[in-house]
This record gives structure tokens, C-alpha cells and sequence, in this order.
């Protein structure tokens, strides 16, 4: 099985319209060929996933529940990777305030141009194929930085993919670029312009300074996505409602796109519809299970996020126990009419971890 370039078939069903049963029966087999592939090519992978999955249950998928999962907070503590070390084409990092506790994330060619795809594939089911006008909320030096590929400048550059020009908000101090907005302003009229940013640096830098020194500009007709840094705002009482009001209080935009994701499944990205769900693309899935004993929570019970992508090839980040709080409302039947699982996020559970997992290490 060439599995890189088989995972092209999937292009050619249109985004979000697999059921749950056509999406199982595509998506298992290259599960199944990851568990594989990964066991046999990272000997950490294979330890974790044996010491805490009995055999029969690793080998053999017949449901996305029976996938077997790593914590996700391995990625911070361990080089994990399926390749050579002479095959690494580029080292991804994690956000954070701390260099001593970023996930390292190694990529070969063949993994960063397949993710780079798919993340066009399901932004283009969003934003359309046109490039227009965009404005990225953040320092120009966040994305020319080439000393390292962090989170934030991976997903700048994969989003502005959509860009026909692009225009930094802030300048290099973080502070507001009045004359970059305000030629952004005139510019994107009649365009169905694009911004872009980090929730976080959205809500203190961007939204937050309007407010503060006064500044009235007209956004209405720009699309805002953001994505990353809910933390900070779920500790200060900071709702997604609070954040699109006052986005809309300081731009005059209701449009506002939130999308999740991680650097540990970058271009896996589940954006948010109309009616306020995150969606699974074609190439992902997700599932949610009990904190307390790891066992599958039925739709609308809160419980920790697994996710599951079928891109990560060159490490073994395909299924994922992550620290994040959600809830599955529904499948294949979200009255935006997209299929696969909706659901939304609540923020990060007090933080625990599997026990064994760095002995197996």
C-alpha cells in the first residue's frame, strides 16, 4: 500500500458529505495501516501502545472506538517520529510560554505537502477558491522568523494560502498598526476580505486596544478566523459569545469563524459552521471519552477529546488523547447539512495523565 499517495482517493468525495458508515469504511483501512506502520517504526509507539492496549485490540479496527490513542502530552515530553532522522524536512512546535515544554512534531516532504493540502481542501469548503484581501492579526516577524516553525507561524502561512495580499495589524512591538488597518479597511470594501489570527492575541492586542485607545474602523464586510489560545480567555469568565460580540462592537463584523486544531495534527483543522459546531472533515474523526476511566462517552456527555487524522505518517500522532474538554452533539445531521460528528469544545480539564506511559517509554 502506497499510503501517501492512496489517501488522494479521498479528494475526490466532496468535504463534509460522508455518512458515518461511508466515512468507517474508508477511513479504518488507513488506521489500521498507521498502527502498523508506526509500530514497526517507533519502538516508544510501540511500547506505549502495548503496554496499554491488550494485542487483540490494537491489530484489528473494526470501529473508530477500538483505535488505540497515546496522550498527547507524550509530544512534550519525548522525540517521537516513524523516520529516518535524515528524513526530517522540518521540526514543528507547539505554543507556549515555556521552550522546556513544547511538543516537537517532525515532518518528512511527503507528510507537510499532504497536510498542506488537506488543510486547502477544508478551508476551500469554507472560504471558496478566491484569493482576497487579508489581515493578519499579529507582527509581521511572527511569519518571517524561519529560526523555528512554530504552531502560530505554520498556521499563518497555511491560512494565508487564501491571500491575495497580505496586511499585518500589529507592528513588532504588538502594538496596533492604525496605518495598516485603516489602508485594510479601504482596500477589502466589496471584497469579502479575510482576517486571520490567535484567539488570544485577537482578544488583547487587536480587540481589547481598539476599545481602549477609540478607534473606529468598518470591518463588516471581512470574515474573521481564529482559532488556539481559549485557555487564556476561559480563565478570565471569556465566552466564544462574549468574544464574536465584542469582535462585532469593534469591527462592525458578525462574520467569525472558529476553528480547532493542534500542532500535533496540523492540517486536521475542525472548523465552525453557522450554527456554532465544530465539523470532522473527511480525513478526520473525533471521540470523546470519560476522564475518569477512558471509556466512550455517548453523544451530548462532556468528557476528554480523542482525535483521529489520517495524515500523520512521518510520527505517530494519528489518534490522540488530548487534554481538551468537549462534547459531541450529533452526526450527519447538523442543520448546516454537513455530515460527520458536530460538537464543541470547552476549554482544558485540570491536568492528568495515563499512568505507564513514560515507563513503557
Amino acid at each position: 500500500m502506497n499510503f501517501l499517495t492512496s489517501i488522494n482517493k479521498i479528494f475526490e468525495y466532496e468535504q463534509y458529505s460522508l455518512t458515518k458508515k461511508e466515512k468507517e469504511k474508508l477511513l479504518l483501512p488507513y488506521f489500521c495501516y498507521l498502527n502498523q506502520h508506526h509500530k514497526e517504526k517507533c519502538k516508544a509507539y510501540r511500547n506505549i501502545v502495548n503496554k496499554l492496549f491488550k494485542e487483540d485490540e490494537i491489530d484489528f479496527f473494526r470501529s473508530m472506538e477500538s483505535i488505540p490513542y497515546i496522550p498527547v502530552q507524550l509530544f512534550k515530553d519525548f522525540e517521537l517520529m516513524s523516520i529516518n532522522k535524515n528524513e526530517v524536512f522540518k521540526t514543528m512546535l507547539s505554543s507556549g510560554t515555556s521552550s522546556n515544554n513544547l511538543s516537537k512534531i517532525f515532518l518528512n516532504k511527503e507528510t507537510s505537502r499532504l497536510q498542506t493540502k488537506v488543510l486547502s481542501n477544508i478551508l476551500s469548503s469554507f472560504l471558496g477558491n478566491k484569493r482576497v484581501p487579508m489581515l493578519i492579526i499579529d507582527c509581521p516577524k511572527s511569519i518571517k522568523d524561519r529560526s523555528f516553525f512554530s504552531v502560530r507561524r505554520a498556521a499563518t502561512l497555511g491560512f494565508s494560502i487564501f491571500a491575495k495580499d497580505i496586511y499585518f495589524a500589529l507592528d513588532n512591538d504588538m502594538n496596533l498598526d492604525n496605518k495598516t488597518i485603516k489602508k485594510f479597511e479601504q482596500i477589502s470594501k466589496g471584497t469579502n476580505s479575510l482576517i486571520f489570527g490567535f484567539t488570544n492575541i485577537v482578544w488583547t492586542n487587536f480587540i481589547n486596544s481598539i476599545f481602549k485607545n477609540d478607534i473606529n474602523i468598518d470591518l463588516s464586510e471581512s470574515t474573521l478566523i481564529h482559532g488556539g489560545g481559549w485557555k487564556k480567555l476561559a480563565d478570565q469568565k471569556i465566552t466564544s459569545k462574549d468574544f464574536k460580540d465584542c469582535f462585532f462592537k469593534s469591527t462592525n463584523s458578525k462574520n467569525v469563524i472558529n476553528y480547532y486544531g493542534m500542532v500535533e495534527q496540523t492540517g486536521s483543522v475542525y472548523m465552525e459552521c453557522e450554527k456554532g459546531f465544530l465539523h470532522c472533515s473527511n480525513f478526520a474523526d473525533i471521540l470523546i471519552r470519560n476522564e475518569s476511566n477512558f471509556s466512550i462517552n455517548n453523544f451530548n456527555q462532556k468528557g476528554l477529546i480523542q482525535v483521529l487524522s489520517i495524515l500523520p505518517y512521518s510520527y505517530p500522532g494519528y489518534s490522540l488523547l488530548t487534554e481538551d474538554f468537549g462534547q459531541i452533539y450529533g452526526e450527519d445531521d447538523c442543520s448546516c447539512g454537513r455530515k460527520g460528528k458536530y460538537f464543541k469544545v470547552f476549554g482544558r480539564i485540570p491536568k492528568a495523565e495515563i499512568r505507564g506511559c513514560s515507563d513503557a517509554y
